[in-house]
């Protein structure tokens, strides 16, 4: 990837601030104990040494231990009870107490805050994903795992989980600030099983819930600027270590970190997140088995033709963390596990989105095949799914089709067989309109999206579809209409901004076009730009008083962020 842009926000952000500038601070209330003149501890309650686990060359380190904190939404649900069963709330769990957010600690929004900094920059990158099908499913898992989290009171807060895939074959997941979580394709791909995907997913989100990052910085202020300090340049050094791989630099910086002054914090709060992460992982419905399984399949994969590596002998740990996610997994109750037909979809889709080049699809083409033939597929209705996407990114429209028909005929054929209703995948639908699409079908792409929208209305990459079909047929008002109920409703997404400034500009509405595009680009930290947008919009001739003192109004508030951005870095 191409980190320069993201780690000049976020060492502007972060270094430009005094010490202890995102720290909320309770000295002077009433009844608050004084600690400046000692440090508060860093765990309290049981805690064992866990290190990292042993990964070999093309595994990045720190897959299972970047931090992250989120934004709060709802306030800890509280919840008693002794029971050490999984569905025990998480203070019966014995878990390492962390805090509560309290005093010197990186406030929920500051942390947003420079999540969404951060994440303005990771969106440029050409390694960034924005592909609609991955991010919903992956969402959709993190939504299931959330409302584990709620139900057993985990986590002293509920924060908006974002995230997001990265075109990166090293298997890694890792947090940032604000709730944003990255997932590399190679993840995705390397597990055999969603619950497996999931229980990384879940331990990613179980640094969050515990608010790691904010824990590891108010230690004190100067030890707090120096952690975060520490892993942004170790980020760099990560960049020159590994070609440019974000995911690993961001895991190295952090590291280098714990291991050179807080070592005992970083195994606790590993501890904590393989604790955190298996309730998630049962609460869900997911397979409790599928952590150790995964955690097994890392720790084969350390092994090498020179045999146990250095770090494996002076460090044989991984071994105990297999065995405690193993014995927590014997004591979980048992239910049989539910996997979502669209994990096959997705992990065959992102093995194609992990290529670049035209030799690439096809080699992938012929790997998915020969699964297929040789009978060692693990989901044949997926293979012929990525099959059918190698080939519409090859420009082989018509085999394309014929190959999307046969993963449609075996994913429906295999319902039947197992008794299951008659049943279908957003991901089969927008592929189809897709197809379509790119073969020139214009108006049978339009067809197939619209139905794949009301097949599945929650679906953004149905809606996303539906509406690039309608511009391409240049129904502006159409798409106008669709583009501005998704601005609405997830205002946050500058994709629904760019598609309203088209369809806006189509229909002639200059006032919406400008309008729109500004809030694109406001979203994009372009503050220069979504500021011209509104002057052009203000001096529109056929601008009503009304909409000038909205346009006026908004143009101030981006006025006054632009400043306040610019004093950070001038800092």
């Amino acid at each position: 990837m191409h980190p320069k842009r993201f780690l000049v926000a976020l060492l502007s952000v972060a270094l430009a601030m005094p010490p202890g500038a995102f720290a909320q601070s309770t000295s002077g209330a009433a009844g608050a104990p004084d600690t400046s003149s000692s440090e508060p501890p860093l765990v309290s309650g049981p805690s064992d040494a866990y290190a990292d686990p042993i990964l070999p060359s093309d595994i990045a380190g720190g897959v299972f231990g970047t931090y992250g904190g989120a934004q709060s939404r709802f306030s800890n649900g509280g919840g008693n009870g002794g029971s050490n069963d999984w569905r025990a709330p998480i203070a019966a769990q014995q878990l390492p107490d962390l805090g509560s957010g309290g005093a010197g600690s990186l406030t929920p929004q500051a942390e947003r805050k420079l999540g969404e900094r951060v994440m303005r920059e990771l969106r440029r990158d050409p390694d960034y994903l924005d592909d609609w099908l991955v991010r919903d499913y992956l969402n959709s898992v993190a939504a299931k795992l959330a409302a584990a989290a709620s139900a057993l009171y985990i986590g002293g807060y509920r924060p908006d989980f974002e995230l997001f895939a990265v075109r990166d074959a090293q298997i890694n997941a890792f947090s940032l600030p604000g709730g944003f979580i990255g997932v590399n394709t190679g993840l995705i791909v390397t597990t055999q099983t969603e619950s497996e995907l999931a229980s990384v997913l879940g331990h990613e989100m179980g640094h969050v819930l515990q608010r790691h990052i904010s824990r590891m910085i108010s230690t004190s202020e100067r030890t707090g600027y120096a952690a975060l300090a520490g892993v942004l340049f170790g980020v760099l050094a990560g960049v020159l270590a590994h070609s440019g791989d974000l995911g690993s630099a961001i895991a190295l910086g952090s590291e280098a970190y714990a291991v050179d002054s807080q070592l005992r914090f970083s195994r606790s709060a590993e501890h904590e997140a393989d604790r955190v992460g298996f309730l998630l992982l049962a609460g869900a419905g997911y397979d409790p088995y599928a952590m150790p399984t995964f955690f097994h399949r890392l720790d084969r994969a350390a092994m090498n033709e020179n045999g146990m590596p250095a770090y494996a002998r002076t460090h044989p740990l991984t071994g105990e963390r297999i065995a405690y996610m193993e014995d927590r997994a014997r004591r979980a109750p048992y239910r049989q596990p539910h996997q979502d037909p669209e994990y096959g979809f997705v992990r065959a889709r992102s093995r194609l989105l992990q290529d670049h080049s035209r030799s690439e699809y096809a080699d992938e083409i012929s790997r998915l095949r020969s699964e297929i033939d040789d009978r060692t597929a693990l989901n044949v209705a997926a293979n012929w799914y990525g099959i059918a996407y190698g080939q519409m990114l090859l420009e082989r429209y018509d085999d394309a089709a014929a190959s999307l028909a046969n993963a449609r005929a075996t994913f429906v054929s295999g319902a039947r067989a197992e008794g299951e209703p008659e049943r279908d995948s957003p991901s089969l639908d927008v592929l189809a309109a897709d197809i379509a699409r790119s073969a020139g079908h214009a108006d049978e792409a339009a067809r197939l999206a619209e139905f794949a929208q009301k097949r599945w209305p929650q679906s953004n990459a149905a809606i996303d579809m539906h509406i690039r079909t309608v511009l391409t047929l240049h129904r502006f008002t159409d798409a106008q209409a669709l583009a501005k109920q998704e601005t609405q409703a997830h205002p946050d997404q500058p994709a629904w901004w760019l598609y309203l400034a088209q369809a806006s500009a189509g229909s002639g509405d200059a006032l919406t076009q400008h309008r729109a595009m500004a809030e694109k680009f406001a979203l994009e930290g372009a503050w220069p730009s979504a500021i011209r947008q509104l002057k052009d919009a203000r001096d529109l001739k056929t601008i009503g008083y009304y909409d000038l003192a909205t346009v006026d109004a908004r143009l101030h508030e981006m006025e006054n962020r632009y400043k306040e951005e610019r004093l950070d870095e001038k800092g």
